[in-house]
């Protein structure tokens, strides 16, 4: 498929002689340095691994849930990259626990131990890492070490909707897009602010456009929420499972996942079948590919198939596991 070419619309310079280019720029990173978001902790330093980690936990996940619950937790118990790859993973797990997405713990100590504890420097190496993709690269290459290239996360994304008018587009369309939109001498403060634009002005809903520094050349603004087209999607599907709960000597049957999503997670055995023992109560879960309805039962013994694959471990062991949600919620209601 051949790309469309974007242009910006031609426009004459102002009275000082400055491009349009120019204007534009001058008055986005006047808004940046006035309203950014300044005081992040992982924008006050310079260090990779805190960059790093910041830009891997902020997938999928609000700044404020990783500011109030896991970033100085998990620098408190992993201060550098190094102490990453000498723990083991399930430790990193541990850390990670709450925050889902845990492959993205899993990369994360991947990558440490692929490294060395010391990252790359150019975003061409970084993305070769696991879990590390072309946004993410140059965002650490750029926060880090100073490369001047653009990066293209949600909050970009968007912004390039409304900014070029576009309803859809591919993604190399999209990264011809920042380029062509990116300011390479300040590209830190670009960067920082196009995240920081599209956190508190180009919002998803109710943007407000009155206080965007990109409104006067933004071909989008007279109706920036028809941009970009909205996207069909499937109510996560609903599973049902019985949640085992078999003791034997003061230990308690556990598994420790191979799923996708939950790699690495301790977890009580789990039936869609029917059991024979007491009904301890109901509980739901819901994560981000499926919502788990789950009833919980103590049992006398286990299924042939699932005896085999457990073992068993005494409450304190359990706290410290790396659980998954419904798992953490089943110990404390019925164990703990």
């Amino acid at each position: 498929m051949q790309c469309k070419i974007i242009n910006l619309e031609p426009i004459t310079n102002d009275k000082e002689g400055r491009s349009p280019v120019q204007t534009t720029n001058d008055k986005f990173l006047s808004w940046y340095l006035e309203n950014g978001r300044h005081d992040l902790p992982w924008r006050r330093t310079k260090d990779p691994y805190r960059i790093y980690l910041s830009e891997i936990m902020l997938q999928q996940t609000q700044v404020a849930t990783v500011l109030e619950r896991f970033y100085f937790p998990f620098l408190e118990r992993f201060p550098t990259l190094r102490d990453v790859a000498e723990a083991e993973e399930e430790a990193v797990l541990k850390a990670w626990e709450g925050l889902g997405y845990y492959s993205r713990a899993r990369n994360l100590h991947r990558t440490a131990r692929l490294t060395g504890g010391r990252l790359s420097e150019t975003a061409k190496e970084l993305e070769k890492l696991p879990g590390i993709g072309r946004s993410t690269a140059r965002a650490i290459a750029c926060f880090a070490y100073g490369e001047a290239l653009p990066i293209l996360d949600a909050n970009v994304r968007r912004i390039l909707y409304r900014y070029y008018r576009r309803r859809q587009a591919t993604e190399r369309e999209l990264w011809r897009m920042a380029q062509r939109l990116f300011d390479p001498e300040h590209a830190y403060e670009w960067n920082q602010g196009m995240m920081d634009l599209g956190a508190t002005v180009c919002t998803p809903r109710a943007p407000r456009c009155e206080g965007c520094p990109l409104a006067e050349s933004c071909r989008g603004r007279a109706h920036p929420e028809r941009y970009p087209a909205p996207k069909k999607r499937a109510a996560p599907p609903l599973r049902r499972r019985r949640i085992l709960l078999h003791q034997h000597e003061g230990a308690w049957a556990m598994q420790r996942s191979r799923e996708r999503f939950h790699g690495g997670l301790w977890h009580f055995p789990q039936t869609e079948a029917t059991v024979e023992g007491e009904h301890l109560g109901n509980l739901r879960q819901s994560y981000s590919h499926f919502t788990l309805e789950a009833e919980v039962w103590r049992v006398p013994s286990l299924p042939p198939g699932l005896s085999k694959e457990v073992t068993y471990h005494s409450p304190e062991t359990i706290e410290s596991a790396p659980l998954g949600g419904i798992d953490r919620k089943v110990f404390v209601v019925y164990i703990r």
